[in-house]
């Protein structure tokens, strides 16, 4: 992902702060890297008013103004002919401490459209004062260490405002002994980073993590978000409020997370960015930082639920991953997991230092699950519990929203969510922490789920390799009872359409709850009361596709198994619309027939141009055993594609392909005359 505009940094602070040396320093030191161009903006002011600085002091307020906007602009315009990254020196304000109430403001809106990141310097007031009374080559008035104090706070309440406001990314950094390498560490920082790059960051880590499984056969991902899915509590807010009561100099506006996401910024790049430098800034020594964590992370207790979850994958870690991708704190994951005993298996991709590289935005979370999905094959599980969760939900295999007690979750979630399923198509449950919580939207849109029951646990790490996809009756004595009819060449017509029907209605019921579970209803009981019935799950959002002419028959039979299905004809692949996948739970392709297997993968691919993530299973009677091996069309979509399935009733060694009077199509529909 390319910049919209240069990169633009301002070395902002109070009058004698230091900045004008820092400039030169960062240029002895960044220089050779032929990234930067540096610029004094009091100089460049000078270059463009006729008569130098000293005309521009006497010129009154707005032409001054015109020339500062002038000046920016013209350095904004040579960083992007350049493609140097340009560093400028600048002001917000000037404040005479005579006159306490009179403060000039003199940035201008060119500035706010220009910079890309402010960095305020920002000394200890008496180290200022200390500098101004030793520059003899100005003439500064002098101030007090209490004016100096005011004037920092001020300003950097200002600008984080203004910042906000206007996508700039701000950070103060004090003056101590590392500060040109803190700078110029935050300068390549800003110069390098982009989406694109954080992109780039966050799937290096995703590869890190699976290269420990890579002696093992993974099938199935389970990918969860951290805060109030792991566990109640967000650990953002926690963080901050541990700090204020320890030793980091914080200010209530500084730390608000609060203000930042609730600003223009929302929960973009530019956000997650902004609060990464807020922990930079107030805590920048790494070890503080850590400890800091891991005092959050003693506060933190997983639902028993989550626990129970993650435990039963770690018992078949040979084929199952689990890794938590947080928008928040990845240390404090880090250490909550450890002491639950679970960081050996369940790795945590996050952020919240500028070491890590890159922050995870809803969109990165989106884009890793695409990547588990068609890098690496995986079936993926999503559980979340925000409106940062859904884009990744919308990616994953199975969605599962995790809703807590009302009091602590998303607000804005609802609405979000419902707009995803009605609109945007989202398969998902909501799992209830605790079960006594009231779910979210209605239990018919979103079905409860019970995330530490046997049956769900037991679907969770099912082996989904090729052939654990691939089912069929082959051997089964009902089997060759169902297919004597159907090659018996004295039975065509409304007798062997019968048959098929009987051979779908028996897969339906036999094979296909092995692919697509079953859910539990209540039903009249013939003595009077309700007892529990079972169908298959989501039975009213099954869409079955006869592919015409042959599979209808068929079709029909496993329409009789699952009667509120939607059922549709196809012809060719064009056949089936978006309508008849969008929102829908399952897919069921149905064929009598599957020799090479190639018109069955051109309705696959069809429908996953209109459905990336639906599973879909396709029902044949006969499908030739050479079509599922993975030197063929589709044997390599089941080997590519975990939610893809094949039910049968025989796989067959026969390569024979019926013509005419042998047409399954033909014989079906007492057509062997007319081919």
């Amino acid at each position: 992902m390319t910049r919209t505009k240069p990169v633009v940094i301002g070395l902002y602070g109070v009058p004698g702060c230091g900045k004008s040396t820092l400039l030169r320093e960062l240029k002895r030191k960044l220089g050779e890297t032929q990234k930067f161009s540096f610029y004094e903006g009091s100089d460049m002011i000078a270059s463009l008013v006729p008569g130098g600085l000293a005309e521009f002091k006497q010129a009154d307020d707005q032409v001054k103004a015109h020339y500062r906007q002038c000046a920016i602009k013209a350095i904004g315009e040579q960083s992007c002919s350049s493609g140097l990254a340009a560093v400028v020196t600048g002001h917000l304000m000037f404040w005479d401490e005579d006159n306490d109430y009179l403060t000039e403001m003199v940035y201008t809106q060119s500035d706010l459209d220009t910079y890309t990141h402010i960095v305020y310097v920002n000394p200890a007031p008496e180290l200022v004062v200390q500098w101004r009374q030793g520059d003899l080559s100005r003439n500064r008035p002098p101030v007090s260490a209490e004016h100096i104090r005011k004037w920092q706070q001020f300003e950097k309440a200002e600008l984080r405002r203004l910042c906000r406001d206007n996508g700039i990314l701000f950070i103060s950094v004090p003056d101590a002994e590392t500060v040109l390498d803190r700078v110029a560490a935050l300068l390549l920082d800003f110069e390098r980073h982009t989406e694109g790059h954080n992109l780039d960051k966050a799937v290096d880590m995703l590869r890190s993590v699976l290269d420990r499984h890579r002696e093992k056969k993974m099938q199935t991902t389970l990918v969860l978000d951290g805060d109030r899915t792991l566990a109640p509590v967000d650990t953002g807010p926690l963080f901050w409020k541990l700090a204020a009561k320890g030793t980091a100099p914080v200010e209530e506006d500084d730390i608000s997370l609060k203000t930042l996401f609730s600003s223009p910024l929302g929960y973009t790049y530019t956000a997650f960015r902004q609060a990464t430098f807020l922990y930079e800034e107030h805590v920048p020594r790494e070890d503080n930082f850590n400890r800091m964590c891991d005092e959050a992370a003693s506060f933190v207790r997983l639902y028993p639920e989550m626990v129970t979850l993650l435990k039963h994958a770690e018992k078949h870690s040979q084929h199952v991953a689990v890794v938590v991708v947080t928008c928040g704190l990845r240390r404090v994951w880090e250490s909550a997991l450890a002491r639950a005993g679970l960081s050996d298996t369940v790795q945590v991709i996050g952020g919240g230092r500028l070491s890590d590289g890159f922050v995870v935005t809803a969109e990165v979370k989106a884009a890793l699950v695409v990547r588990l999905r068609e890098e690496y094959a995986s079936y993926v599980w999503v559980f979340g519990d925000s409106p940062l969760d859904l884009p990744m939900m919308q990616e994953a295999h199975q969605a599962v929203v995790v809703v807590g007690k009302e009091q602590t979750r998303s607000k804005t979630m609802e609405e979000r969510l419902q707009h995803a399923i009605m609109v945007d198509g989202l398969r998902a449950r909501q799992a209830l922490l605790p079960p006594t919580a009231p779910p979210r939207l209605d239990t018919a849109r979103l079905p409860v789920v019970r995330i530490a029951d046997d049956e769900f646990l037991a679907a969770v790490v099912r082996p989904r390799s090729t052939n654990d996809r691939i089912l069929h009756a082959t051997a089964r004595s009902a089997a060759k009872l169902l297919m004597t009819p159907t090659r018996d060449a004295s039975i065509a017509g409304p007798a062997l359409r019968k048959a098929h029907a009987k051979v779908g209605w028996y897969l339906a019921t036999e094979l296909l709850p092995d692919v697509l579970e079953t859910e539990e209803y209540s039903i009249p009981h013939v003595q009077g009361h309700t007892t529990s019935g079972h169908r298959i799950s989501n039975e009213n959002k099954a869409t079955i596709i006869a592919l015409m002419r042959g599979g209808e028959p068929m079709a029909l039979g496993v329409n009789d198994a699952l009667p509120t299905a939607m059922f549709v004809h196809a012809k060719k692949p064009g056949d089936v619309k978006a309508e008849h996948v969008k929102g829908q739970w399952a897919i069921l392709l149905v064929d009598s027939v599957v020799n090479s297997g190639e018109s069955m993968v051109e309705f696959v691919r069809r429908i996953r141009s209109l459905d990336a993530t639906v599973p879909i299973v396709c029902v044949a009677g006969v499908v030739q055993a050479l079509s599922v091996h993975s030197s063929q069309y589709l044997g390599r979509d089941l080997e590519a594609d975990k939610a893809l399935s094949l039910v049968a009733l025989r796989l067959s060694d026969n390569k024979f392909t019926g013509q005419g009077g042998t047409d399954t199509g033909n014989r079906l529909f007492n057509t062997t005359k007319i081919d």
